[in-house]
């Protein structure tokens, strides 16, 4: 018997060590822009809520507490700017989500699911769990008569901070409803946009309150400082949430009682949000200014927590050259073969090391 995990790629970060360690070595210490996990605090409100909730010893919902329900339910409609009827379920963080999406919603060896040419690598991994074929493509009509399964679509984009304007989603949604296919859409990066204002898959001007065949995934990681709560949830067609909902029931995948309580304080709190966008805006201007000084070129970056850029080199000589001046940075490889020339720069770093970051960008690249 093969073990699962022969089909899957190289854990990607295993990859980045060697480099990790050449920047770990640095005089000044590590610059670590390679990871996109939170630095600054939780927000209060949401500690709070955390702690007040956390004597509860019985077993949570999987399909979350109807205040939590309401909460994403409401937080949907003011963000994503979708008025229908929306099916919602909270999730253990979006990355396990991700990964086991295409299984959870049935897709089988010899299906077809299709991925972004340049993309987080779990979409892939989700794909492979399953014994799908996947399909690496931004455009549908390439894809030509493929019999297709599943969609992912993702906007802002991880790693490019690409947005997608609402005419491209609605064709997207149009061409997937031709054909029975699922579209999900990864929208992590919603609250953060900067020179593009992102549009959810399921905002009237999109889906026009109808959900069919449409599902949204968003993750309370970057907005709210929660990546250490594993707080997540799922948005769209009620039939297709209600599948999830069925099979996780019997699976256990439930987000534990306390992170329920801290996710509604989340989502009914944006002055935490407001806090945050400009503690990244501050940091992208400054890591923005001193790349382009040194001789990067940034693509796309509209939006997320992310500058995609580059050198017009092979990434894996840029994260070297980054890793001898103790910045660490993610390549372009681990996203894609399209993406062979681009590093991944993470604003999700203190004011201090962006500050160490910059400085040492501005000696000399």
């Amino acid at each position: 018997m093969s073990a699962l995990s022969s089909a899957l790629p190289d854990f990607p970060w295993d990859l980045l060590e060697p480099a990790k360690t050449r920047a770990a070595s640095h005089p000044g210490g590590i610059v670590d822009l390679s990871v996109g996990t939170p630095v600054d605090p939780v927000p209060p409100v949401v500690r709070q809520a955390l702690g007040d909730s956390a004597d509860t010893p019985g077993y949570p919902l999987t399909a979350g507490t109807a205040k939590l329900r309401a909460a994403i339910a409401g937080w949907l409609a003011r963000a994503a700017r979708a008025s229908g009827d929306l099916g919602v379920l909270p999730t253990i963080g979006s990355k396990e989500l991700v990964a086991w999406l295409p299984t959870l919603l049935g897709v089988r060896p010899g299906d077809k699911v299709v991925i972004p040419q340049v993309c987080y690598p779990t979409y892939e991994v989700g794909v492979r769990l399953a014994g799908a074929e996947v399909i690496r493509s931004d455009s549908l009509t390439a894809v030509g008569p493929e019999r297709v399964k599943l969609i992912w679509i993702n906007s802002p984009s991880n790693p490019t901070g690409r947005v997608l304007p609402a005419e491209h989603l609605r064709k997207v949604v149009a061409w997937a409803r031709e054909r029975g296919a699922i579209v999900v859409s990864d929208e992590c990066y919603l609250s953060l946009g900067w020179e593009a204002e992102p549009v959810s898959v399921l905002a009237d001007e999109v889906t026009g309150g109808d959900y069919t065949g449409v599902l949204a995934v968003h993750s309370l990681s970057k907005r709210s400082n929660l990546a250490g709560y594993r707080a997540g949830f799922v948005g769209g067609d009620p039939a297709l949430v209600g599948e999830l909902l069925a099979v996780r029931k019997h699976a256990g995948m439930i987000v534990p009682a306390p992170v329920q309580a801290a996710m509604v304080a989340a989502l009914e709190d944006e002055e935490h949000v407001t806090q945050q966008r400009a503690r990244y805006a501050a940091r992208r201007e400054i890591l923005r200014a001193a790349l382009v000084k040194a001789g990067f070129e940034i693509s796309h970056s509209e939006a997320g927590l992310y500058l995609w850029a580059t050198r017009g080199e092979d990434c894996w000589q840029t994260v070297d050259r980054l890793a001898e001046r103790g910045i660490l940075a993610a390549p372009g490889a681990f996203y894609g073969p399209a993406a062979a020339q681009h590093v991944r720069i993470a604003m999700t770093a203190t004011d201090e090391r962006v500050a160490a970051a910059a400085d040492r960008l501005a000696e000399g690249f």
